[in-house]
């Protein structure tokens, strides 16, 4: 679809990337995604969320392997393991809300800085889960949420619009 008025917003310029250069991330970049995904809301104000930077070319390649539909990580110049809080989350559902929240924050951040991502789930599959418990030794008090791969761009891709207007309604359906 080609894209609308709003093209130049960054909302509009992020897709999913999956494949990069070689070219580093900075660590300006990283530290601006980093914050981006702590401004999100949070029910309660509970804050659930870990962040995990993986950037060991050997733990890309592994994650990439098992991951079922994580195979541009090896590709990537380092993923992000996003966690979640055990006792937020026995006790508030609204976890999953403030984790999505601090992702699209952090896929946002990315873009805005020239920075290409793929948002990879993890939970809650079990068996993905363990691949990150196992791999990375995750604390007894966290677990793996999701996994995002980001990594300088290696093509352009023109912002879209997916707006339909016969997906809104008003007050009532």
């Amino acid at each position: 679809m080609p894209a609308s008025k709003y093209e130049n917003s960054v909302i509009y310029r992020r897709h999913s990337v999956r494949s990069y250069t070689k070219d580093p991330l900075s660590a300006d970049q990283l530290e601006h995604i980093l914050h981006a995904g702590m401004a999100g809301p949070s029910a309660h104000n509970q804050q659930p969320w870990s962040f995990d930077v993986i950037d060991d070319q050997k733990l890309l390649d592994v994650i990439a392997e098992k991951h079922p539909y994580g195979k541009m990580i090896n590709n990537a110049h380092l993923a992000i393991l996003v966690l979640v809080k055990k006792d937020v989350a026995d006790k508030d559902p609204f976890y999953q809300q403030d984790l999505g929240a601090a992702v699209e924050n952090m896929l946002l951040a990315a873009t805005e800085s020239g920075v290409g991502s793929c948002w990879c789930g993890v939970h809650p599959a079990k068996e993905i889960e363990k691949i990150f418990v196992d791999l990375l030794n995750v604390p007894d008090d966290l677990f793996p949420f999701c996994v995002i791969a980001f990594g300088i761009p290696d093509k352009e891709k023109n912002p879209s619009d997916r707006f339909e207007e016969s997906r809104v309604h008003r007050n009532a359906w």
